[in-house]
């Protein structure tokens, strides 16, 4: 096939045009190979290794100046340069946050796309931006908010949080950010300070409080904090709290944190990336009591609604703040090129709404997975991710071999290994980054360690709806047998070096 054939440029074709035959060839490819990688999650490796060198000769090249054909070169991203890295939909992937993908929601990118599909003016994208709207109507409903509220789909948590502190900061500083002061946990995601970095606050208006030994924010150390923080003649402004947090599934008491913010005039921002989605059940209602009361919450539908990347949420109460902040009238530069697109009477603009003023259905993809599947559907498979937790923590609580630290919350726990008389120390901090190394090393499970109080230990994330409890054995075997072949047929003694650690494991058999 020569170059010209295999990209159609044919005499009555457009420029950068395929001929229909020529396009359902290569849609038909693709859906075979969409179908082969959802169908058989976990009939690859975890985890793909992949050097920079690598990667560089399968990709790097000069500037195409000829065509390829189509079909070949999505084989050729299949097969070798997509699969690169974590398989975070693969059923024994426990690190991170794991994001499982649904047919729907894969469909729905396709079809945003072919669409031009543009949710930000209602004059070029009306039926886009009903389907916003939907959508975001129907996540308040299924987190159990309080009427009226609302927001917008952004690209993920880090956006969520920007936007959400640009509306606290313009509600409640008016434009003056002179001895202000926000308040968090120091298990809050990195996300909270970047984003009032980019906002303009220097690194000590983030006062970041050490937790509680369930690492919470403590209401009363929060409170004496803004008491003192106002005698000394600063500006308290802004508290978030943290609706799970990634180490620990952690959560803030939102009720006593929202009665204290009401009192003394404080913006509540709920980071709920991680655990907000788990109001949708029962359960995760009553672990999530008073998220209802925060200002503005951050939800990540690509976590625990299974969305593909990239999708957070930002809401607010009063969604209307929004636009108080971003509307383009606030910020025109120019003297009519937007005006033709302004909304009228009841239409909405959602580039008004937010950073983006070009942005891209991407509740088309939650819309598409609610329809395709129902509530109740997404609500099992939230639950299975919590029950899957507590199977962990039963299976670690019964070997000798295991030590949970943290029990399940949100479908997150933390735990160790531990070889009878080896205690705390470097040489048991150690161990675990060399435990999950050779887990990870053999490719079919995904295990990662965190610190928690200051000690190195291994974390699962269970709220993939592909996983199964066999899937958390096999995973918690891996950590044991890697451990035992780590430390060899004695128990170290925590004084000697850490040399015997630092050698390659014993190949696998």
């Amino acid at each position: 096939m020569t170059a010209a054939e295999a990209v159609g440029t044919h005499a009555d074709l457009p420029p950068l045009t395929l001929a229909d035959e020529q396009m359902l060839r290569a849609g038909h490819r693709l859906v075979e190979l969409v179908v082969a990688r959802l169908s058989r999650p976990g009939g690859g490796p975890a985890h793909v290794p992949r050097s920079r060198a690598e990667l560089e000769h399968l990709l790097a090249e000069p500037v195409p100046e000829h065509g390829e054909d189509l079909v070949g070169l999505l084989e050729r991203l299949a097969g070798s340069v997509l699969t690169a890295g974590m398989r975070s939909d693969h059923p024994r992937c426990f690190a991170f946050v794991p994001s499982a993908g649904t047919f729907p929601a894969v469909l729905a990118d396709a079809l945003n796309a072919a669409f031009l599909s543009l949710p930000g003016a209602w004059l070029v994208g009306s039926g886009p931006t009903q389907i916003e709207l939907v959508t975001v109507s129907w996540l308040c409903e299924l987190l159990g908010l309080a009427p009226g509220s609302g927001g917008l789909f952004v690209t993920g948590g880090s956006e969520a949080n920007l936007t959400a502190l640009t509306v606290a900061r313009d509600t409640r500083l008016r434009g003056d950010s002179r001895g202000a002061r926000a308040y968090c946990s120091s298990q809050a995601h990195p996300s909270v300070a970047k984003a009032l970095h980019i906002l303009g606050f220097g690194r000590h208006q983030l006062v970041a409080l050490e937790p509680d030994d369930g690492f919470r924010l403590a209401p009363d150390v929060l409170a004496r904090r803004v008491r003192a923080d106002r005698a000394a003649g600063l500006r308290p402004f802004l508290v978030v709290a943290t609706a799970g947090t990634t180490g620990t599934g952690a959560v803030d008491p939102m009720r006593p944190i929202a009665d204290l913010c009401r009192r003394e005039g404080l913006w509540l921002h709920a980071d709920g990336a991680l655990g907000a989605a788990a109001r949708i059940t029962d359960r995760g209602r009553a672990a999530l009591d008073g998220l209802e009361l925060a200002d503005s919450l951050t939800v990540d539908p690509h976590k625990w609604l299974f969305q593909p990347y990239d999708l957070g949420c930002v809401l607010l109460r009063r969604p209307s703040l929004l636009r108080d902040s971003f509307r383009l009238s606030r910020h025109y530069l120019d003297t009519g090129y937007l005006t033709a697109s302004e909304s009228r009477d009841d239409e909405v603009n959602l580039s008004d709404h937010g950073l983006q003023q070009s942005r891209g259905l991407r509740a088309l993809k939650l819309w598409l997975s609610l329809k395709t599947f129902g509530a109740s559907a997404f609500r099992e498979a939230v639950e299975r991710g919590m029950r899957l937790a507590d199977h962990a923590a039963d299976r670690i609580a019964d070997d000798p071999e295991l030590e949970c630290v943290t029990a399940p919350s949100l479908g997150v726990l933390t735990f160790r290994y531990r070889p009878a008389g080896l205690g705390p120390g470097p040489v048991l901090d150690t161990l675990q980054g060399r435990v999950s190394e050779v887990v990870v090393a053999r490719g079919d499970a995904m295990v990662l360690p965190t610190t928690v109080r200051g000690e190195r230990v291994l974390r699962l994330c269970t709220i993939n709806p592909r996983s199964s409890a066999a899937d958390v054995d096999s995973v918690l075997g891996a950590v044991v047998d890697a451990g035992r072949r780590l430390t060899g047929p004695r128990t170290p003694d925590p004084r000697e070096s850490l040399t015997w650690l630092r050698q390659p494991a014993p190949a696998d058999r």
